[in-house]
């Protein structure tokens, strides 16, 4: 099954930070991808993620707008919005 992909829009990128923007339709997909940083998580809209994760382990989660949590990384995942409505949320990743 083919997911369209979630769009990541870059807006700071330097010696201590990189912030990314990713928005997602319904049914979209980060695709697999390992944390090489820490990161904190920002949610701009109401969120239903689905994550999946090694091993065929899949969980949704459900996060309220204007959430933030941090993973430390190495956190290899694929977040898919399962939701019916479009979702958003800022990565701060710490270098």
């Amino acid at each position: 099954m083919t997911r369209p992909q979630a769009t990541a829009i870059q807006m700071i990128d330097d010696a201590r930070v990189r912030v990314t923007r990713f928005d997602f339709a319904p049914g979209a997909e980060t695709g697999w991808h390992e944390h090489g940083m820490d990161y904190v998580i920002t949610t701009l809209t109401e969120c239903t993620m689905v994550l999946e994760e090694p091993g065929g382990t899949t969980r949704k989660v459900d996060v309220a707008a204007g959430t933030s949590y941090r993973r430390e990384k190495g956190v290899n995942h694929n977040v898919v919005n399962g939701g019916d409505a479009a979702m958003s949320f800022v990565e701060v990743e710490l270098k």
